[in-house]
């Protein structure tokens, strides 16, 4: 036994992989479906992409958001694996 096990489990990967991949919209708790790409050119550079994750329900919601201010640039299917396709 060692003092980590003492604290409980961090997780493990079979754990990590259960929870899925959720939505960044706001108490969405829906499975990520896509990853929309951006950057602020205020403040990142031109090659930087911040990434959100969105549901079916939210992707349209969020890309609205990020193009209206000029921060989207991509967006791109995210397979069951949670690796961009």
């Amino acid at each position: 036994m060692n003092l980590f096990d003492l604290a409980g489990t961090a997780g493990t990967a079979d754990q990590a992989a259960a929870v899925g991949v959720l939505c960044s919209r706001k108490a969405c708790r829906a499975d990520a479906e896509c990853q929309l790409l951006w950057n602020n050119p205020k403040i990142h550079t031109p090659e930087r992409r911040k990434i959100w994750m969105a549901c079916g329900d939210h992707r349209e919601w969020l890309e609205d958001y990020l193009q209206t201010r000029g921060l989207w640039k991509d967006t791109v299917a995210l397979d069951v694996s949670g690796k961009v396709s």
